[in-house]
């Protein structure tokens, strides 16, 4: 991995393009093991920083049940506050609506030519890669970053970079249940973030 990535750097080097990773999610609510991941990756990998992107609306909509973009997007912004290494990308909020990742990223890197984005997902995500939309042409326009999650093989793709950071696994959705049962959150979320959680009353229901 490390000479591949010596490379993939120089390369961008001699472009002169920033180099900026993308954690895509719904982030609701977002928690400790995205906060990691994202800080991880711009620390091992060098990068310019790292944003979280927010979906406008989960992939499966008639499944699953999220709050507002408006709540979601105020308790990353509480989270990422003081980590100047991590930042918020909001093009899928202002698209509205369920988007391809081939279209959000082709939008992009359209927008900002003078950067390079990688593109960072769960392990549990890489063997539905194949199944992606456009994907082809989506390992085109970005490097994918793939990382650890518990039960699952490193098992790339050549073009894909592994990054080894240590294990959290926390689910959005154990934490809204968690807290729908009236349990306190510490050490599993921000505390900003659980404070701005009461305030509003979120997940009350455990949805």
């Amino acid at each position: 991995m490390q000479q591949t990535l010596t490379w993939l750097k120089t390369q961008i080097y001699v472009e002169k393009r920033r180099q900026i990773g993308i954690l895509g999610g719904n982030f609701n609510p977002i928690h400790n093991a995205h906060l990691l991941i994202a800080d991880q990756v711009a620390q091992i990998l060098g990068l310019d920083g790292v944003y979280l992107m927010p979906e406008a609306s989960p992939p499966h909509q008639e499944t699953k049940y999220t709050i507002s973009a408006e709540h979601r997007l105020n308790m990353i912004e509480l989270a990422i506050s003081d980590n100047p290494r991590l930042g918020i990308e909001m093009i899928e909020l202002q698209l509205g609506g369920v988007n391809y990742t081939f279209d959000t990223m082709k939008k992009l890197t359209k927008m900002n030519p003078d950067v390079y984005y990688f593109f960072i997902i769960g392990g549990d995500m890489i063997e539905d890669l194949p199944r992606w939309y456009r994907i082809n042409e989506l390992m085109k326009l970005v490097q994918f970053v793939g990382v650890e999650r518990f039960g699952y093989l490193k098992k790339l793709p050549s073009p894909l970079i592994w990054v080894d950071i240590p294990k959290m696994e926390i689910s959005s959705t154990y934490l809204r249940k968690f807290i729908g049962y009236g349990d306190i959150p510490k050490y599993l979320i921000p505390d900003k973030v659980y404070s701005y959680i009461q305030e509003k009353g979120l997940y009350l229901d455990g949805k």
